[in-house]
C-alpha cells in the first residue's frame, strides 16, 4: 500500500513538474497601439480655457471609410476651433482624412481633398447617399454642419447648402448637432439622415459652473434639449426636413449617440438615440414615413434602477446569437452601462446578470461598440474611457484620463449571457490612460480580425490593431446594393456555419459617439471551415442565399434574389 502511495506521489511530481514547462494559453483578445510608426500626425484640439465652455469636452468623433475604392479602410478625424470665435484660424484645426498605403502606414490627404472642414466639429457619418459607388461625409458640428460630396477621383465638395441639410431648424437657428448617421428609412433605395442635437447652449450667454470652488464643466441639467433632424433623401442631390411630419422632432431630448437596426424583423429600419441626463429613445418604424418613440413601453429608457442615464455612445446588434438586435449604451460613473436584451416583443436589462454591471459600475465612457474581436462567434464589447471633467483629479477626487475596456463575450451558460473583463490582459499599450473619446471599427489590414481607432483629446489617438492569436475563421462581407442603397446599409445577414449555431448580424456604419465605422459586415466562425448558408434580407425586399462559402475572405455579394423569404428571428 505504502509503495503504491509513493509510486503514484512521484507520478504527481512529475506531471506537476512537467506542467512548469507548459506554456499558458494566449490572451484571448489583445490590441497593440501602432499609432508611432502608421504615420498619421493628428492631433484633435478642443481649445481648452480656463472658463471650461460646454463643448471643449463634448468633442468626439472618427470615421472609418474606404473614400478612394482600393479595398482599404482610410480615417477621418473631425476637429475642433479656436474659442471664442468657433472658427478654424489655421491647420491645427482642420478636420484630417488619412489614406490608408496598404503597407501598415497612413497619408494625410486632407487638404487635397478638401475635406479641412468649417468651424466647431463634432460628429461625423458616412454613406454613399448618391448611390454612386463612393462613400460620401456629413460632418456634425456647434456652428456648422457640412456634407461633402465624394467626387470619385480623391476630392470632395462641400455640397451643404445645395442639398439643404445645414442644420438649421427655423425657431431655434443653428443646433449644436453632435452625431449623425444614414439609413434607409423608408426602403426606397435612397440613403436619408439622421441628425441628433444636445442642447441649447451659446458660448456667450452659458453659466460659469463651480463645483467645491472649483470652475468645471457644467451639468447638461443647466440647458434645455433640442429636438432631432431627419432629413429625407429626394433623389437628386436634395433632402427634405421631415422631423415634424415623422414625428422624429415632436420628442425634444439631449442626444448623444445614434444607431440603427430592425429590433422587431418587420423589415424597416428602427432607430436608438442614447441621451445625456434624460431618458433614451428608441424610434419604431411604422412603415408609412412616420415614427413612434417606444423607449419607455420596449424598456430602454432608463437604467435597470429605473434612473436616466448620462447616456454616451451605444450600438445595437445581436449580442446573444438569437436574432435579435440588442442594445448597449455606456455613460458615466454608477450608470453600470446597460445592455438591453432583444425579447421580440420588449427588451429586458441583462446588465448585472451577464456581468456588465459589475464590470462597469465604476466608469466613465463615451465611444462603445460591439464586435467579435476573438473571432470565436460572439460579439464582445468595447468602450472607451475618460472622465468628462479635465480636472476630476480637483473636482471628483477621480482620475481624468482612463485606459479603455474590452469585455469578453463567454457566451450562454444555465440560460444566461456572460461577459469577462479582459482589459487587463489586452497588450501593454491597451492599459494607457488617456482622455479618450470617440472610437471607429474596421479591419485595416484586411486580416479578418476587427481594429479600432480612437481619438484622444489634445494627443494622438490610438490606432489599435488586433493581435490576438488564435486560429479562428472569419468571414467579411461587403454588399453592393443594386435596387437597394449602393451600401446595402440596413440590409440583415444570418450565416449558419458547419460547427456552431447560427448568427446574425447586418449592415450599418453608426456605431457609438459622434462616429461611422466600416460598413462591411464581419462574421466570427471559430473552428468552422465552411459556411453551409449565407442568408441576406436586403432593405427593398429581396431575399438572397448562398450556399457553401468559403471562409477567411472578403466577399463582395451584389444584390439579387426573390422577394420574400422567412422570417429573419421568429417574432
Amino acid at each position: 500500500m505504502r509503495a503504491g502511495v509513493c509510486a503514484l506521489s512521484v507520478a504527481l511530481l512529475l506531471v506537476g513538474a512537467a506542467c512548469l514547462w507548459c506554456a499558458a494559453p494566449p490572451p484571448a483578445i489583445v490590441f497593440e497601439n501602432v499609432i508611432e510608426k502608421s504615420g498619421i500626425r493628428f492631433a484633435m484640439h478642443n481649445s481648452a480655457t480656463p472658463e471650461r465652455h460646454q463643448v471643449e469636452t463634448m468633442i468626439a468623433g472618427v470615421a472609418v471609410l474606404d473614400y478612394n475604392n482600393d479595398g482599404l479602410l482610410d480615417i477621418y478625424f473631425v476637429n475642433g476651433a479656436q474659442l471664442p470665435g468657433m472658427e478654424k484660424t489655421g491647420p491645427q484645426y482642420y478636420n484630417r482624412l488619412y489614406r490608408n498605403n496598404g503597407d501598415g502606414t497612413f497619408t494625410d490627404v486632407t487638404e487635397k481633398a478638401g475635406v479641412q472642414g468649417r468651424g466647431y466639429s463634432m460628429g461625423v457619418a458616412a454613406g454613399d447617399y448618391d448611390n454612386d459607388g463612393c462613400v460620401d461625409l456629413y460632418v456634425a458640428g456647434v456652428n456648422y454642419n457640412q456634407l461633402f460630396h465624394n467626387n470619385c477621383d480623391g476630392t470632395f465638395t462641400d455640397v451643404t447648402a445645395k442639398a439643404g441639410v445645414e442644420g438649421i431648424i427655423p425657431r431655434l437657428g443653428k443646433t449644436w448637432a453632435i452625431s449623425a448617421g444614414w439609413f434607409d428609412y423608408d426602403n426606397d433605395g435612397l440613403l436619408d439622415l439622421m441628425v441628433v442635437n444636445y442642447v441649447n447652449w451659446n458660448l456667450a450667454t452659458e453659466p460659469p459652473c463651480v463645483t467645491a470652488g472649483v470652475r468645471a464643466y457644467c451639468s447638461p441639467d443647466n440647458y434645455s434639449g433640442q429636438p432631432n433632424i431627419l432629413y429625407h433623401n429626394n433623389g437628386d442631390g436634395t433632402f427634405t426636413d421631415v422631423s415634424m411630419k415623422s414625428g422624429i422632432g415632436r420628442v425634444v431630448g439631449k442626444g448623444m449617440g445614434v444607431t440603427f437596426a430592425d429590433y422587431d424583423g418587420d423589415g424597416l429600419t428602427d432607430m436608438f438615440v442614447s441621451n445625456d441626463t434624460f431618458r433614451n429613445f428608441l424610434f419604431h418604424n411604422n412603415g408609412n414615413g412616420t415614427f413612434t418613440e417606444t423607449g419607455s413601453a420596449s424598456g430602454v429608457a432608463y437604467t435597470e434602477d429605473g434612473k436616466s442615464m448620462a447616456g454616451m455612445g451605444s450600438d445595437f446588434r445581436d449580442v446573444d446569437n438569437d436574432g435579435r438586435p440588442d442594445i448597449w449604451v455606456v455613460g458615466m460613473v454608477g450608470d453600470t452601462f446597460p445592455l438591453f436584451r432583444n425579447r421580440g416583443r420588449d427588451f429586458i436589462d441583462i446588465t448585472s446578470s451577464s456581468g456588465v454591471a459589475r464590470a462597469t459600475a465604476g466608469y466613465t465612457a463615451w465611444g462603445n461598440g460591439m464586435f467579435d474581436f476573438d473571432n470565436d462567434g460572439w460579439k464582445d464589447l468595447f468602450c472607451t474611457r475618460a472622465s468628462i471633467l479635465d480636472n476630476a483629479e480637483e473636482v471628483d477626487h477621480l482620475p481624468s484620463k482612463a485606459p479603455n475596456l474590452v469585455l469578453r463575450n463567454l457566451g450562454i451558460a444555465n440560460g444566461r449571457l456572460h461577459f469577462g473583463d479582459v482589459s487587463a490582459e489586452a497588450g501593454p499599450s491597451f492599459q494607457t490612460p488617456a482622455a479618450h473619446r470617440g472610437v471607429a471599427f474596421g479591419d485595416f489590414n484586411n486580416d479578418g480580425k476587427v481594429d479600432a481607432v480612437v481619438v484622444v483629446q489634445n494627443a494622438a489617438p490610438e490606432l489599435f490593431l488586433n493581435r490576438s492569436l488564435n486560429h479562428n475563421h472569419w468571414l467579411l462581407v461587403k454588399l453592393e446594393g443594386v435596387k437597394s442603397n449602393r451600401d446595402g446599409l440596413g440590409a440583415r445577414l444570418k450565416i449558419t456555419p458547419n460547427v456552431g449555431g447560427p448568427q446574425w448580424n447586418h449592415a450599418t456604419t453608426a456605431t457609438g459617439y459622434s462616429s461611422a465605422s466600416d460598413k462591411r459586415v464581419h462574421f466570427g466562425l471559430g473552428a468552422a471551415t465552411m459556411i453551409d448558408k449565407l442568408e441576406i434580407w436586403w432593405p427593398t425586399g429581396l431575399y438572397q442565399v448562398l450556399t457553401n462559402v468559403a471562409p477567411d475572405r472578403i466577399l463582395t455579394v451584389r444584390e439579387s434574389g426573390v422577394r420574400g423569404g422567412p422570417p429573419v428571428f421568429p417574432r
